[in-house]
């Protein structure tokens, strides 16, 4: 063989590189890595007090590739990639990983330089690796670099925890403007008479879903990422906030994307008040940052000792109030049944939710400290109470609250159960 010096090969074994060195030899070279799940943290510390890694993406190779990297470069294993891919081209790659180089849209740009072909794939749970404990999938992906494609989709098979074979999934790459926060980001309007907000439109998939929920305003968030509600886009945040919770999380859809859906709900009037309705019992609304503007019920339904602050949720489900061109004179609620007032279609389900929820307000403002303006967070809150720590606790001693709470979760679990379907039909989930 050539003889090959030190100076040209530096720290690699000289058959090595002359594999490399060769693109017919490459061809036959297959890089089986374990990639570190390594990201880097804009924060020093964690919530735990331990440091992060604020700069251990920070690579001879990151600033060679940043314009490639874009976002994704944040990533280590996206650099063990991109510089296999442009330095040793014509090799095989067999390595682990997770599935954000497909789906997240943070990677969209990597992928459209990084086009080797995606040969096989399979899926397995994360906390099947050694010091890995988050619930979501692992990849163990085969990329031949001889064959350039885009990708689009592939059919994995899917292992559980015993390695045994369990099903197929698919797993389809996307633009950002075919995520759920495109189709969600058109109803924002300006912050002027808001009945609440909405957080947490920054994450697509189902691991950001815990960042998603229905607040009074924004100012109670430390990094609010999300758009205010009124009247005229109350429909669609209950969508997006109830579709985002409604379907359990697993480790397999950890990283499935919501999606931009069809026109589908847009005519589906049960639908869009099944997830007002569901919004209504799954929200983090606090009477003590505001007024309260989603009380669902009459002060004569629930025997309310004092007069409202507001009235807009129970006049919106009396179909009173009209969604507005603009946000002036939101709350005015002069019998607006006209034309184009809001069609509410209540169904069983959602009927069966009210009910319960009517109950348990009722029960509640029997208390002679009741807030007339209480939140269901509020009502949990003072029968619950808090622990030593300051968190709210699981259960009461008021066995007659937790029978009306146990009826409310039942008759939300029914309504959920009516709502899930849609969500694919409605192309929210594929």
């Amino acid at each position: 063989a050539r003889h090959i010096s030190t100076a040209q090969y530096g720290k690699l074994p000289p058959d090595l590189y002359r594999i490399i060195s060769d693109p017919e030899k490459r061809k036959k070279l297959v890089i089986y890595i374990n990639p570190p799940y390594a990201e880097v943290s804009t924060k020093k510390v964690d919530t735990e007090g331990k440091r992060t890694k604020t700069s251990v993406n920070q690579t001879q190779i990151h600033k060679k590739y940043t314009e490639i990297l874009g976002t994704a470069g944040r990533e280590l294993f996206t650099q063990f990639l991109i510089r296999i891919y442009s330095e040793i081209n014509g090799s095989t790659i067999a390595e682990f990983s997770t599935l954000k180089i497909l789906q997240g849209s943070a990677f969209e740009n990597f992928r459209k330089y990084y086009n080797a072909t995606l040969k096989s794939l399979c899926l397995m749970p994360a906390d099947t690796f050694d010091n890995v404990k988050g619930q979501f999938p692992i990849g163990f992906f085969i990329w031949n670099t001889c064959e350039n494609n885009f990708f689009n989709r592939i059919t994995a098979d899917v292992f559980d925890s015993e390695g045994n074979f369990i099903s197929q999934k698919e797993i389809c790459a996307l633009s950002k403007k075919d995520y759920i926060n495109a189709w969600i980001s058109i109803y924002k309007f300006k912050e002027i008479n808001y009945i609440g907000y909405l957080d947490g439109i920054n994450g697509n998939d189902f691991q950001h879903n815990n960042y998603v929920y229905v607040v009074n305003t924004k100012e109670q968030i430390g990094n609010p990422r999300g758009l205010y509600i009124y009247s005229n886009n109350l429909i669609q945040c209950s969508i997006y906030n109830t579709i985002r919770h409604v379907i359990a999380a697993t480790w397999l859809n950890d990283r499935d994307q919501f999606l931009y859906p069809n026109d589908g709900w847009k005519s589906d009037m049960k639908f869009q008040t099944n997830c007002l309705i569901w919004t209504l019992v799954n929200n983090n609304l606090q009477s003590k940052y505001g007024t309260n503007h989603w009380i669902p019920f009459t002060e004569a339904e629930v025997d309310a000792k004092e007069r409202f602050e507001s009235h807009f949720m129970s006049d919106f489900l009396a179909g009173k109030i009209k969604p507005q061109q603009n946000e002036t004179d939101l709350f005015s609620s002069s019998a607006n049944t006209d034309n184009g007032a809001c069609p509410i279609v209540i169904g069983v389900e959602a009927q069966s939710v009210m009910n319960a929820g009517r109950e348990l307000w009722r029960y509640y403002h029997t208390m002679h400290d009741a807030n007339p303006n209480a939140s269901l967070y509020d009502i949990k809150e003072y029968f619950q109470g808090r622990n030593d720590k300051g968190k709210m606790n699981s259960s009461s001693d008021d066995a007659h609250y937790t029978e009306l709470l146990d009826n409310l979760k039942s008759a939300l679990k029914a309504l959920g159960e009516q709502i899930k379907p849609k969500v694919y039909e409605y192309g929210f989930l594929r």
